[in-house]
């Protein structure tokens, strides 16, 4: 009988080796807290006394909200744009509360955060928000947003919003890590490719699970 030596056996099938990150950043919107634009639009529009089309067209459906999240206007001018779109002058703090009740916790996602910050990993939030939603929810309505973070990577204080290569170089900056050394989880894949381009490690969000296996691939461990 002949035995194959090494060099004549087929190769091995092998996923390629990715390298632990030393930082890890979470998308806010839809991977930390669900969110839902269609009730902010209600709940303005309620508050204000107008349509919530009317409310959906001039915050949503306008570059508005991008121009909000990307710090080119702040809380007050966003208000005085919102009332001249819309005719009216409703309670400048009623009308952003209104705006940012929009959240619920992302439940699922929770051990997989106690479990990194158990275990010593650096983590911080790397988001498009404005200083309406980051002020409702980091002001102790998500005790999650107070715990175990070391980095704020807020589009409005950057100046610019995912995808833009903007956001990432200071979010990059923020941790002292070079970008390759940066793990990024978002929902959004348009956000996941300008992080690729930016040189950061990133994967797109569907699920909590998948998340995990995600992560435990690049060699971190954590109890989960």
């Amino acid at each position: 009988m002949t035995v194959a030596t090494a060099a004549q056996l087929p190769p091995i099938a092998r996923r390629p080796t990715i390298a632990r990150p030393r930082f890890f950043y979470f998308d806010l919107g839809n991977v930390l807290l669900k969110f839902d634009h269609h009730l902010a639009a209600r709940q303005m529009a309620a508050v204000a006394g107008v349509s919530e089309q009317l409310v959906w067209d001039t915050v949503f459906g306008t570059d508005l909200e991008l121009r909000y999240e990307a710090g080119e206007v702040n809380d007050a001018e966003f208000y005085e744009l919102f009332c001249r779109a819309t005719d009216s002058r409703p309670d400048m703090q009623a009308l952003l509360l209104a705006g940012s009740q929009i959240f619920t916790p992302n439940t699922s996602i929770y051990p997989v955060l106690g479990g990194m910050i158990s275990a010593g990993y650096r983590l911080g939030i790397l988001s498009n928000t404005c200083p309406g939603h980051w002020s409702y929810c980091y002001g102790g309505q998500y005790t999650l947003l107070n715990k175990g973070f070391e980095v704020y990577a807020l589009s409005y204080e950057l100046g610019a919003c995912k995808p833009a290569p903007k956001i990432f170089a200071g979010a990059a900056k923020l941790t002292g890590c070079q970008p390759e050394e940066i793990f990024f989880v978002d929902d959004v894949a348009g956000h996941v490719a300008g992080a690729k381009a930016a040189g950061f490690d990133a994967v797109q969000y569907t699920t909590t699970a998948q998340l995990a296996a995600d992560l435990h691939e690049r060699g971190v461990r954590f109890n989960y």
